[in-house]
């Protein structure tokens, strides 16, 4: 049996940071134990009950327990759930009480695998052969010693690997005279343009703190349009000296400023969550919204056949498109009691062929795992068949990155979505707003 629950939003940590801070990266660099019954582990016969924290608004980790349990009666679940925004608060208590989770959805993890509060999987990437598996898939993942990401031990594992770019409304983008997808930054902001003409929203976005400001994802793909997209990875993975103020990103902010001023979002985004902005673009209002796979099954749902899809076209032509790309991120708590089912399930979700089947439909994305497997069958008419093809441009391009809500534990929730909100309301410029989450970063970093 399920057993979902809502968490409550937790305004302060300070107690359980104080513990934290003093326990150090060695420990999560330590020799790595012995894995619990044999170096094929499982979910054993006994009855197990996964004790696992979802992000709220998101059906495919709760198909994919569902089925798991169908394939293995002796597990049953304990699931909690809540809105992303505030995993990155609760996160850190979680991992250090009593009874930590044995599956959770990760806002972030550098911090956690630095505190010794994630479970290193490099035993179960040996024992499973992940290491086999295409780069791309772990190294997003990975930790090293000094703290950055992209190389070193294993600390997460992706349920799928998702794509965000610009989905849009068939019929309305007719009526703006779209006949194909723009292949310029110009040429979307010419549609843009003509949206707002004709008397229809440009771009439906959500903006309330509940759920993340959502401008981060047209902000990133301006990022990405304008410049390159290495800094912007370096930033996220927190090399040395990386910084997000940088003069390309200076012109992408700018653009946003630009497209704020214009109206092209509606008048109360700071107000909409994530949830409502889907149903409301779902009902006709939008021509535009900058979203990510996972939201296929919905639009397809409320809009059969009249959803479309694009990557956000570059600013130069000719250009090579970029997008976030990134693995929709679980870790297992370093003190976790079932860690070995845990793990099973992360294998079992990138290898078995109902997990898979399921990661396309539902969850709109790749569903990664070893590269010899053939990609499951996808509905004719489905946007998933245009995301999935987007998948192959960007990975043959070299241009994805992580999101850049990823880069700290709390960059979303204290940088990106004040400043961005402020942003709406007129109280913040492009340049400030760079210099406010640059500074919030380093404070971060320092702490």
């Amino acid at each position: 049996m399920f057993k979902k629950h809502n968490l409550f939003s937790i305004a302060t940590l300070l107690a359980v940071l104080l513990i934290v801070a003093q326990m150090p990266f060695a420990a999560a660099q330590a020799p790595k134990s012995a894995l619990a019954q044999s170096d094929q582990p499982s979910c054993g016969t006994e009855p197990v009950t996964l004790n696992a924290y979802f992000e709220t608004g998101f059906d495919i980790p709760f198909k994919l327990a569902e089925e798991f349990t169908n394939q293995y009666p002796n597990v049953t679940w304990d699931i909690k759930q809540d809105q992303f925004t505030n995993l990155i608060n609760s996160t850190p208590r979680l991992l250090a009480g009593d009874n930590p989770p044995d599956l959770i959805r990760l806002p972030t993890m550098v911090s956690f695998a630095e505190q010794g509060l994630l479970k290193n999987l490099d035993d179960y990437a040996a024992a499973f052969g992940w290491d086999e598996w295409p780069v791309p898939q772990l190294n997003q993942n990975r930790v090293a010693e000094d703290g950055t990401r992209g190389s070193g031990s294993l600390y997460a594992m992706g349920l799928n690997y998702s794509l965000t770019g610009i989905f849009y409304n068939k019929e309305l983008a007719t009526q703006i005279g779209m006949t194909e997808p723009p292949a310029t930054l110009a040429e979307l902001d010419e549609l843009l343009a003509a949206a707002k003409d004709a008397g229809l929203l440009p771009i439906m976005q959500w903006g309330s703190a509940k759920s993340g400001m959502g401008l981060a994802f047209p902000l990133q793909a301006l990022m990405a349009s304008v410049g390159p997209v290495e800094p912007i990875n370096d930033w996220i993975f927190q090399k040395p000296g990386a910084t997000i103020d940088t003069e390309s990103n200076l012109v992408a902010a700018e653009h946003l400023q630009q497209w704020i001023e214009n109206g092209y979002f509606p008048s109360d985004i700071n107000a909409i969550e994530y949830t409502d902005a889907n149903a409301r673009f779902g009902q006709g209002e939008g021509v535009f919204i900058f979203n990510g796979d996972w939201q296929n099954a919905g639009y397809d749902t409320d809009m059969p056949g009249n959803i479309g899809f694009f990557l956000m076209p570059p600013a130069e032509e000719g250009g090579s498109p970029a997008a976030m790309s990134a693995p929709l991120t679980y870790g297992i708590a370093a003190n976790a009691v079932n860690a070995d089912c845990a793990a099973f399930f992360l294998n079992w979700v990138a290898t078995d062929d109902a997990a898979r089947q399921i990661n396309v439909e539902i969850g709109g994305s790749n569903p990664g795992g070893p590269s010899g497997l053939e990609m499951p069958a996808v509905t004719e008419g489905s946007v998933t068949n245009e995301t999935l093809a987007a998948g192959v441009v960007v990975g043959e391009a070299g241009t994805s990155m992580d999101f850049i809500a990823n880069s700290t534990s709390a960059i979303f929730a204290q940088g990106w979505t004040p400043e961005l909100q402020k942003m709406v309301g007129g109280r913040q410029d492009a340049a400030g707003l760079l210099e406010a989450v640059q500074a919030e970063y380093e404070l971060e970093l320092s702490e």
